[in-house]
Formats: C-alpha cells, sequence, structure tokens
C-alpha cells in the first residue's frame, strides 16, 4: 500500500441515542406463534399501532410524545413528566373487545397502574386491570373488556423519574372482526454474515449492564462477560468498511469515537456486521487536555450547558438502539484540559462545576437509555476525586493512560474508589512522559518498544482482576504526521509491528502471515550540529522476517521548531544501510522518519532528532557582542531586543513590532573592515532588504541591496570599512514583522 499522510477525521458533537428493547419482540413472537389464524376464527391483533394518542404530560414534545408508543417502533418511546398521576390513552377507532395488553417499559415504569377502557375517551373509564406490584420491563397481560379507548393510569412511579413506555400494544378484535396489523412484523432487511473472526454480526440492540461488587466486577452485554479489547477509531466513520476487517483481525471488539452525529451511523452499521460494539463519545469543552482550547465557563454558561446536553441526548436518541453501541462517554480530557482557561480557586469551582454537569447528563442519558452504561474520559486519574464527589450517575470511570498505565490499579486502591474503569486511551509512553534525547527533545520509542508497550499495559490492566474491564488503545489511525508516527498502528494504511504484536496478544497469531520489516537501530552521526542545506546520514539496521524487497521512504517534521504537525517528504539516496538526504535551512532541532514498507501492506518507522545550524564561517565575527539599536522591538514574551541578533547564540533573537519596514543596526566601535555578513533568520524574515554602511551612525550609504529573499539563511557578500553596519528591510516576507537569530558581520580576509 503506498504511503499517504491524510489529516485527521473531524470529531463529531454530541447528541442523543435509541435503544431496543430485545424481550418485546420475543413477547411478541411466543405469543402470537401460539395463535393460528382461520378464516372461520381471527386471531386478536394489535389494535392500537399507528391510531392516535394523548396523555396526560410529555417530558419532552420532540423526543417523547404520545405517540411513540404506538409506533410500532420499540426504539421509540413516551415519556412523562416526573409526579404522579399520569396516564397515556389510544383512540382505536372503533369499539372493540380486548383481551390482551402488552406494555413494554423504559427504566421509568409504573409500580401501581390501571388498564382502563371507555367508549367516549372523556369519561365512563372501567377499569379491566389493576397492580400495585409492577415489575417494569416487559408486561403481558391478560384481560377482558371492551370500549374504544383504551388508558393506562399511572398512579405510583417506581423511582423518582416519571413514566416511560416504549410500546404499548393492545390487542383484541373489532366488531367486523379486524385483525390490524401483523403484531410482530419481520425486523429489517438480510445483514451481512459478518467477520469470522468476531461473533457477529449484532442484529438486535443488547443490554449492557456493570455487574458485581467492589473488586469483583464484570462488564455484561445480555448477561454475559465481556472485555473491552479495542482500539479508537481512526479513519472516517465512511472508511469503516474499507478497514474493519483490519481492525477485527487483531482481535478487538470493541472501538471508542471521540464525537457523535449524523455520520456515526456509518461505523456502527459496518460495527454490527463485524460483531464490534462502539463507545459513542461526546465532546465537551475543553476537551483534549493539555494545549486545548475552548474555554467555558460551567459555573454560568447556562447556554452552553443545556445546548449541549439536548444535542447529546439527540443523539443517545437515535442511536441507543443500535446494535453495535455498547456505552457513553462524556468529554474527554476537559477535567485536565480547563487548566488552560483558570487557576487557583476558580479552577475548583470550574472542576466541581464540570463534573457536576457531566452527573447531569448522565441522569439525563439514564432516563432514555438505561440499557446502556455511562462513563467519563480524563486524562489522568487526578481527575477521580471530582467525578467521586461530584458525578454518582456514572456506572464506571475511564481514563487516558500511557506510559502510567501500570500506576493505575495502586492509584485506584489508594483512593479508595467503589467503581471499576477502562483505558480509553493508552500505547507507548507520550511525548510527555519520557525523557529528553541529545538534542533536548523528548525521545521517542522505538517501533518494538512501542509494541511491548501494548502487552505491558494489557498485562497490567488484566492483573487489576474485576477492577481494570479493558481497553480500547490509541489508536487505530491512517495518519502518518507526527503524532500518528508515534501512535497510529496503521499509518497511511499499512500495519506497523505495533498492529501485530495485539494481533498476537489477543487473537494468538499474527493475523496474516507476513509482517512488518524491523528496524534495530537507526542513527544520525553528528546529530546535534548538521549544517542547513548540507547532506547529512542516516544509519539503520534492518531485516524482514519474510525476506521481502523493501522500499524506503524519508520525510522530516519541524514540531519542536514551530509546532508543525506534518511531515516534508525528501528526496534520499541509499547506499547499504546508509541513507543520505539534504538538511533543511530551517535552525533548530527537526526529526527525521524513515518508512520500510515490505509492498505486503506492512511498514517499519523509526525516527531520531537532528540539530540544524548555520553554516560556520571560517573568519572573525566582528559584529559579535557589539551594541546594536533598532526601529523597534517586541515587548511581550521572552526578550527580543537588538543585541540578541549580535550574541553568537542562534536559540535567541531579535524581533521587531508588526510593520511593514524596519531596521537593525550595530557599533563596531570604530571603522572595521568585513566581506561577508551571514543572515540566520526566524520565521519572519524579509524579502528585500539593503546593507548599508555609516562612521557617525546618520549618513548612510548602501553597498548592497538583496530582493527575493526566502528566509533561512543568507549568505551576503558585501564588502566595508565602517563603524555602524545597518539592515534597511523594506519588504516583509510574512505577515510579521522581522526576527533575526544572528547576523554575523565577518572580515574572511
Amino acid at each position: 500500500m503506498t504511503l499517504h499522510t491524510p489529516t485527521a477525521s473531524a470529531r463529531s458533537r454530541s447528541g442523543r441515542s435509541r435503544i431496543l428493547a430485545t424481550a418485546l419482540a420475543a413477547v411478541f413472537i411466543a405469543t402470537t406463534a401460539a395463535l393460528p389464524v382461520t378464516a372461520a376464527s381471527a386471531a386478536p391483533a394489535n389494535l392500537s399501532q399507528g391510531k392516535p394518542a394523548t396523555a396526560s404530560s410529555v417530558e419532552n414534545a420532540d423526543y417523547t410524545p404520545a405517540s411513540a408508543a404506538f409506533d410500532g417502533d420499540p426504539g421509540t418511546r413516551w415519556a412523562s413528566q416526573w409526579s404522579d398521576p399520569q396516564w397515556i390513552q389510544v383512540d382505536l377507532g372503533a369499539r372493540a373487545s380486548i383481551d390482551r395488553v402488552d406494555l413494554s417499559w423504559e427504566g421509568a415504569y409504573a409500580r401501581s397502574y390501571e388498564i382502563q377502557v371507555s367508549d367516549s375517551g372523556t369519561g365512563g373509564w372501567t377499569t379491566i386491570y389493576s397492580t400495585t406490584s409492577g415489575p417494569g420491563g416487559v408486561e403481558s397481560l391478560d384481560v377482558e373488556g371492551a370500549g374504544r379507548y383504551v388508558r393506562l393510569l399511572g398512579t405510583e412511579r417506581a423511582n423518582g423519574y416519571g413514566y416511560s413506555l416504549w410500546e404499548f400494544a393492545v390487542f383484541g378484535t373489532t366488531g367486523d372482526g379486524t385483525t390490524g396489523p401483523d403484531p410482530d412484523p419481520e425486523p429489517g432487511g438480510p445483514v451481512d454474515a459478518g467477520h469470522p473472526n468476531q461473533p457477529g454480526p449484532f442484529t438486535q440492540p443488547s443490554v449492557v449492564r456493570v455487574t458485581g461488587g467492589h473488586g469483583d466486577w464484570d462488564l455484561s452485554v445480555d448477561g454475559k462477560p465481556y472485555t473491552v479489547k479495542g482500539f479508537t477509531w481512526g479513519p472516517s466513520f465512511g472508511e469503516a468498511g474499507e478497514y474493519m476487517d483490519d481492525f477485527t483481525a487483531m482481535g478487538a471488539n470493541t472501538t471508542r469515537t471521540w464525537g457523535t452525529g449524523a455520520d456515526t451511523v456509518q461505523l456502527l452499521d459496518v460495527a454490527a456486521q463485524y460483531g464490534v460494539r462502539v463507545i459513542n463519545g461526546f465532546w465537551l469543552l475543553p476537551g483534549g487536555g493539555p494545549g486545548s482550547g475552548g474555554c467555558i465557563d460551567y459555573t454560568t454558561d447556562a447556554n452552553y450547558k443545556d445546548t449541549t446536553k439536548a444535542d447529546i441526548l439527540n443523539w443517545v436518541n437515535t442511536y441507543k438502539s443500535h446494535p453495535a453501541t455498547l456505552m457513553w462517554n462524556v468529554g474527554n480530557e476537559s477535567l485536565l484540559g480547563l487548566q488552560n482557561c483558570y487557576s487557583g480557586d476558580q479552577l475548583e469551582a470550574q472542576r466541581t462545576a464540570y463534573a457536576s454537569y457531566v452527573n447531569e447528563v448522565a441522569l439525563a442519558i439514564k432516563q432514555i437509555d438505561p440499557n446502556h452504561p455511562v462513563t467519563s474520559t480524563d486524562a489522568w486519574t487526578g481527575a477521580w476525586p471530582y467525578y467521586r464527589a461530584n458525578t454518582p450517575a456514572l456506572d464506571l470511570l475511564s481514563v487516558n493512560s500511557y506510559g502510567d498505565v501500570c500506576n493505575i490499579e495502586q492509584t485506584w486502591v489508594d483512593g479508595g474508589y467503589d467503581k471499576p474503569y477502562i483505558v480509553t486511551e493508552g500505547g507507548a509512553a507520550g511525548e510527555w512522559e519520557v525523557p529528553d534525547d541529545a538534542n533536548g527533545v523528548p525521545d521517542e520509542p522505538t517501533d518494538l518498544e512501542k509494541g511491548e508497550a501494548y502487552v505491558d499495559s494489557w498485562r497490567c490492566l488484566r492483573e487489576h482482576d474485576g477492577v481494570a474491564l479493558g481497553a480500547t488503545f490509541f489508536h487505530f489511525g491512517l495518519e502518518g504526521d507526527f503524532g500518528g508516527v508515534w501512535f497510529n498502528v496503521i499509518p497511511g494504511g499499512n500495519k506497523r509491528l505495533g498492529y501485530y504484536t495485539v494481533a498476537d496478544m489477543w487473537n494468538g497469531s499474527a493475523a496474516d502471515g507476513n509482517t512488518p520489516p524491523r528496524i534495530t537501530g537507526m542513527d544520525i552521526p553528528g546529530s546535534s550540529a548538521i549544517t542547513a542545506g548540507e547532506p547529512f546520514t542516516v544509519t539503520l539496521d534492518v531485516t524482514d522476517p519474510d525476506g521481502d524487497p523493501l522500499n524506503y521512504v524519508t520525510f522530516v517534521n519541524s514540531k519542536y521548531i514551530d509546532g508543525a504537525g506534518g511531515v516534508q517528504f525528501v528526496e534520499h539516496q541509499r547506499a547499504g544501510n546508509r541513507i543520505t538526504i539534504t538538511a533543511p535551512q530551517k535552525l533548530g532541532v527537526w526529526k527525521a522518519y524513515v518508512y520500510v514498507e515490505d509492498g505486503q501492506g506492512n511498514v517499519g518507522v523509526e525516527t531520531r532528532s537532528f540539530r540544524v545550524v548555520a553554516p560556520a564561517i571560517d573568519g572573525t565575527n566582528v559584529a559579535l557582542g557589539k551594541p546594536a539599536t533598532a526601529s523597534s522591538f517586541q515587548v511581550w514574551g521572552d526578550d527580543y531586543t537588538p543585541g540578541r541578533a549580535f550574541d553568537g547564540e542562534q536559540s535567541t533573537r531579535w524581533s521587531s513590532e508588526w510593520a511593514p519596514t524596519g531596521w537593525v543596526q550595530v557599533d563596531l566601535g570604530q571603522p572595521t573592515a568585513f566581506d561577508r555578513i551571514q543572515l540566520i533568520w526566524e520565521s519572519a524574515f524579509a524579502k528585500s532588504y539593503e546593507v548599508q554602511t555609516s562612521n557617525d551612525g546618520t549618513n548612510w550609504s548602501t553597498i548592497q541591496t538583496v530582493t527575493g529573499g526566502d528566509g533561512g539563511i543568507d549568505d551576503v557578500q558585501a564588502a566595508g570599512n565602517a563603524r555602524y553596519v545597518r539592515l534597511n528591510l523594506t519588504e516583509r516576507g510574512t505577515d510579521w514583522g522581522f526576527s533575526l537569530y544572528e547576523v554575523g558581520i565577518y572580515r574572511t580576509n
């Protein structure tokens, strides 16, 4: 597969979902199978489906109308307001003999209620069934009565919510022998046969529970223990059909998203066909942990909270009945991310308010979907005390943990937590967890180390038996950028060593037989000082277990200079295990990447850092350490005064204000001969400028004019003999001002 570096798929916003009541269909099948229909004797039929309905109240006119209990769709429902008594009734259209009523309750059911009939619908109600010990769930009631209108009158709720019915089906016959629609229509069309490695396809929604007690929990699906084994989902949802084979070949049974929206159905449908379940995520500001944006005030911003909750509940209502839905995950790393917006007492107040809001959302989700657990993810176990104090509605805890994953168990024990957990992101140690290399940037683990990290993480989780319920590791992603190389197991669609390590761990075999090239060594001789624009060498130790012909592809990345996440393709020359590429012009620490492809859909990836420095000039820098002045300098941030461009340090700089022209000059102390000038530009370079000299600092002569500058390093052949040397900057190369790391004025003769 050809390597490519696609951008990350967008994270959808959150919402409200739907869930099917599987027992309801089972009741319909069992009861109708025993009632053969003959020409002489019509079987009782569902007379209420699709008929007009009214109720004493509704919780939400858009999501929970009375008609939803009679629409034949066990994934929609009626819900009342949270008080006693409440009623819901249906107009059958004609007087009928009633002999059975089937009720499919949502979690908000009636402990005490009556079934009543009437001919007018406004009075004269006759009770044909009553109970004070309703069990909830699915109830099939044998009744005897007649009327045009049938009503359920709820007199005592079983919990603090209102009353809620997925379906309210009235069976009987009308005076003309009408039997009504089939009470058990065949669901949907044919479903794909699924993947042989998975238990699917799933065609019915499941009831998912956190079961057991302290220290002995299970996640159960339809009463059977379920261990989460999976990865976060990276391709677009529309690409699920293309990549789900590879996903399930690892032995994965679960994937996780960060957002849920209209396009999520594409992932869910394919996942169900392959026997994969989905943790549907909802994004809350400021998601993503350190460095993320989107500040919000959880103590005062009622509009954001109300709008976001409505959005979440919309998608919960949409997907709660989908057979691939496993659970709901509200928020991602926001408790940690709030430190980007607040500090001190304000930060604590915001974190408390956020956790309380998550609890509010979790309660609302559980009201409309009692059959799937709710969790919330953050970036460190330091978030758990906030959840324990403010978010009791969560069914289980979640955490994104990489190099620290094996310390979670002790943290859980020390904190005395009373809920199990899953790891919702994990894998090799991240750049925030590793020591710096010789060039002062995070030392990225090797391909081999990343593969072993999955094994170590999984072992630590399984050792926390009865508490750690599994993991979705990070990341089943296609990106081949800085983060993608660090974490993705299928960059560009090619499988890395970590992919096969997981397949061995979960499947007991390396999926298909062919495996990736192994890069066991990578070195850049002299990596602390690679001259800009000059060739340098990378040495590699590479083997391929299958003896495949190998293709090498090289890239560089400048994230530690300018924050760039993408990688830049660079040409190379290879001789055996030596690769030669040309250094970039921009100074600072870069990363070099070598991708080794085997032509079988596999890739080995390795990376090392190197520091680009300016070419050394054989001569004397007569401007070094001399006094300097400028038209302006940036007064915020670090020290950007003019002298920083003449201090001999390529890591400091002068930076002007953002103006279209400017100047910077140095006083050499006395008339001094020079013949060469080296300019080392920061990103804010000059496209056009003049080199000028003066002996009085007032009257200037231009000795060189430069146009068409492109930044990086300028080597200007300009001879002069003067006390003052000035750069008159006449045209910017960017929208900023001008910025120079160094101005070297040399006497080389």
